[in-house]
């Protein structure tokens, strides 16, 4: 089955996506979603100007061979930009495999592990009496786990925070806000802001917290301690990883269960994470980590230290992606849960898809594939805007920091 035609698709129906659509001779179509937020055109063009002219006349069935030709092929490996491309690739290919099985994805990897996905919602609030207001919210919608982010007081803008809206989009401007950070400020906040959600739902709600890299590892120890009267499910990206080996001195300090991987790009970026067993939950994308034959890969490795996945899931991700990601989540044996920062209305209209929520977990659909597509014509009334992701820098100074 030859690959004949692929096309890469950028729209924004409410925010940025990059869609790649690889037809072959046989007729079947399949979707990967490139996406990689405030980034996205610098994925597209090495789409149209690299990785497209290496596809045509390729057998569409050797989606291993040709994950190998895209990843040494290149000489450059990794890189955000370089594997959401190859995790485009790889998630096309595969939705067409699955389609000539006639099965759904879940199958062709191997059957179900679990009848169905639990997921985690975002809560945010201005305050702490918000965003308990928001976890209460959420879990009268049904879920079982959701993570709480809230205004920290001396400081006018936190990340996780939405602006006035349900749902927080952090790619929010035509060049980069700058936010300013307090770590002293917000290790303060933290602990009350979990006291309060927890008093509020109970003991058998999950709470998640996300980090988003800000703090040192022994910043980072100090608040998993803190926390620990509040028995979080997960601490989130308690520091920047380039240093697999800081996660260290956050284990001797804490023993609230650590996850960490969105921006990861593949398996070297979590190999001494996984292997020391300095992480509980491994968040590595389809996306970003170069599909389902990256991922794959990861999640063996981790299965062999009791590392279980949390895949990252938000709005930034398309719903090719989700769709992907819950046949994948479906069958993984070390499953421990999906990120849902669920898509708005026009989102789902432009990626139809055939996955559905309720009462707290998602449910992957039985069509062949993964069982997202494209409505091109509807994708078309919404072209790319420019949208940047902000920057950090210390209140009392202005060191630039991680966002």
């Amino acid at each position: 089955m030859k690959i004949t035609a692929v096309k890469v698709i950028v729209c924004s129906p409410g925010r940025n996506f990059v869609t790649l659509k690889i037809e072959t001779d046989e007729g079947l179509i399949g979707y990967g979603d490139a996406t990689l937020n405030g980034r996205e055109l610098a994925v597209a063009s090495y789409l149209t100007d690299h990785v497209v002219p290496c596809l045509i006349g390729r057998d569409a069935h050797q989606i291993e061979d040709i994950w190998q030709y895209l990843y040494k092929g290149a000489y450059w490996r990794r890189g955000p930009v370089t594997m959401s491309a190859i995790g485009a690739v790889d998630m096309a290919l595969w939705d067409i495999k699955a389609k000539a099985a006639n099965m759904p994805l879940y199958q062709l990897l191997g059957g179900r592990s679990r009848s169905r996905v639990l997921v985690y919602a975002h809560a945010n609030g201005l305050d702490i009496a918000q965003t308990v207001e928001e976890v209460l919210r959420h879990r009268e919608m049904g879920f079982e786990a959701i993570r709480a982010q809230s205004g920290v007081p001396g400081l006018e803008k936190v990340y996780g925070v939405a602006k006035g809206q349900r749902f927080y989009e952090p790619a929010d401007s035509a060049l980069p806000t700058e936010h300013d950070w307090s770590s002293e400020k917000y290790l303060r906040h933290a602990p009350q802001l979990f006291e309060a959600v927890r008093d509020a739902v109970g003991p058998d709600v999950h709470l998640l917290h996300d980090v988003h890299h800000r703090l040192t590892p022994i910043e980072a120890g100090r608040l998993g301690k803190d926390l620990e009267p509040y028995r979080l499910f997960w601490l989130e990206d308690a520091t920047p990883a380039e240093n697999q080996a800081a996660f260290r001195l956050i284990r001797q300090a804490t023993l609230t269960p650590l996850a960490v991987g969105e921006v990861f790009n593949s398996i070297w970026d979590c190999k001494q994470l996984i292997e020391e067993q300095l992480i509980d939950y491994i968040r590595a994308t389809l996306t970003h980590a170069g599909g389902i034959t990256g991922l794959r890969r990861i999640a063996d490795f981790a299965s062999l230290y009791q590392v279980r996945t949390g895949c990252h899931g938000p709005t930034d991700l398309s719903p090719v992606c989700m769709g992907a990601a819950l046949h994948f989540d479906t069958w993984v044996p070390n499953f421990g849960i999906q990120e849902y920062m669920m898509h708005d209305e026009l989102m789902m209209a432009v990626f139809p898809h055939d996955y559905r929520f309720e009462a707290g977990y998602l449910y992957c659909g039985e069509s062949p594939g993964h069982g997202v597509s494209i409505d091109e014509k509807l994708a078309a009334k919404y072209p790319y805007k420019p949208a940047y992701l902000p920057v950090n820098r210390l209140k009392h100074d202005g060191t630039l920091v991680s966002w």
